[in-house]
This record gives C-alpha cells, sequence and structure tokens, in this order.
C-alpha cells in the first residue's frame, strides 16, 4: 500500500510540474507576440522616419546657396 501511494504522489508532483510548465510556455508565448508585435510597429516607424529624415535632407539640399551659408555665429 505504501508503493501505491508513494506512485501517487509521484504522479500528482509530476502532474502539477506538468501544468505550471503548460502555464509558463503560454505566459512565454504571449509575451513574445506581444514583443514580436511592438518590434515590426517600430521598424515601421523607424521606416518612416528615416523616409521623412531623406525627404528633408533632399529639400534642404535643393534650396539655392543652402549649403554655402554659414551660419550667423561665424
Amino acid at each position: 500500500m505504501q508503493q501505491q501511494d508513494d506512485w501517487q504522489d509521484a504522479l500528482a508532483h509530476l502532474e502539477s510540474q506538468l501544468a505550471f510548465q503548460e502555464e509558463t510556455i503560454r505566459a512565454l508565448n504571449e509575451a513574445l507576440a506581444s514583443q514580436q508585435a511592438d518590434i515590426l510597429l517600430l521598424q515601421r516607424q523607424l521606416k518612416l522616419l528615416k523616409e521623412r529624415q531623406d525627404e528633408q535632407a533632399a529639400s534642404l539640399a535643393e534650396l539655392p546657396g543652402a549649403a554655402d551659408e554659414r551660419p550667423p555665429h561665424y
């Protein structure tokens, strides 16, 4: 009878560990999915900022005398 109780205790412990691991994996999966969404959003924002910066640099380069003009503190 003692051996059967030991087996039942061991099985209950393993089931508990499995449930904990499943919950941990689920939580990690949710965190990973959330982080991936954040990364994609940040990549899109960075791309838009780069495009805007390139457009501004191109428009500044087109201004007459902009490259030769010195700031007032010179």
